[in-house]
């Protein structure tokens, strides 16, 4: 697959797939390599031009955003000098749309986990549970079902790395697969019924429901706060909210529900329906200067 890419609608490769919203890709040589739909897969940027092995056209136009019509969503969100600068060090970066069973569980093990370690869970989990496919001679797997991780051991998801995540990514697949949930309605909802419907799962709060309707069901207005957000917006937006709140929460490592909520409606109604757009930008500027 070769796409010639829209020079007025920019996309960076790299930056989309290294800046944290998504943990099975890995670059080696010019390539990343991932496994998405069940299909191992590899995509590469040369200058304007997009490559893809093993990947279709249409899924991929799709997975990657590229209708996002970026100069009108930095048009919205380029309110500051702090956005400013991290959309011109970021330009290109585009919210993935990714497979929203995958992105679930995903969050899930990622609360209190780095990036290197949630890819790590992730791997286990896909190679315990998954389907090994091979790919220019190399074993890649696919991401468990919701029926092979309800019937799973507890002690057997631990084992690969996830500890007491565990028990609510069990029960979690254990409602998806009985109830046949489907997550496609939830994109039919408004975001806050949407965020509501996620909260149900175990081992879903705030941040994890926000970080579910961005990367994979096209909320945009969703704004996740972790300590990375929360530390820019305490650096560049403190005076948004009131002295003692702000001085309250700066030290904080974790934050409340509704701590979690003055900030992220801070992030909604100060940059708009793209919101989830400053967000991650924000987020990959502050998590690579630092």
């Amino acid at each position: 697959m070769r796409l010639k890419l829209d020079t007025d609608c920019p996309l960076n490769l790299d930056f989309t797939l290294c800046c944290g919203q998504t943990f099975r890709w890995d670059k080696q040589g010019e390539w990343w390599y991932g496994v998405v739909k069940g299909r191992a897969c590899k995509l590469r940027q040369v200058e304007n031009t997009l490559e893809g092995v093993n990947v279709e056209f249409g899924f991929i136009k799709e997975y990657l955003g590229l209708d996002d019509d970026l100069p009108k969503i930095f048009a919205q969100i380029n309110k500051d000098e702090n956005m400013d600068s991290a959309i011109k060090a970021f330009s290109g970066l585009k919210i993935l749309r990714q497979e929203p069973w995958e992105c679930l569980i995903s969050y899930i093990c990622a609360t209190y986990k780095n990036i290197l370690a949630i890819k790590r869970m992730l791997h286990e989990l896909s190679k315990k549970f998954g389907n090994k496919t091979v790919f220019e001679e190399r074993n890649f797997y696919t991401f468990p079902t919701a029926k092979k991780l309800a019937n799973a051991s507890i002690d057997d998801l631990a084992k690969c790395g996830l500890g007491y995540r565990a028990k609510y990514v069990s029960e979690t697949a254990k409602m998806i697969h009985r109830a046949g949930f489907d997550f496609e309605c939830l994109k039919r909802l408004p975001y806050d019924e949407a965020k509501r419907e996620l909260l149900h799962f175990p081992g879903v709060g705030l941040k994890v429901a926000d970080c579910v309707l961005l990367f994979s069901l096209g909320k945009t207005e969703a704004f996740p706060v972790d300590v990375w957000v929360k530390r820019v917006i305490m650096r560049c937006y403190k005076g948004h909210f009131p002295k003692e709140f702000a001085e309250k929460i700066s030290g904080k490592k974790s934050l409340t529900d509704v701590e979690y909520a003055k900030l992220s409606k801070f992030g909604r109604d100060y940059f708009g329906k793209y919101a989830g757009y400053a967000q991650e930008y924000l987020y990959h500027y502050e998590r690579t200067k630092t």
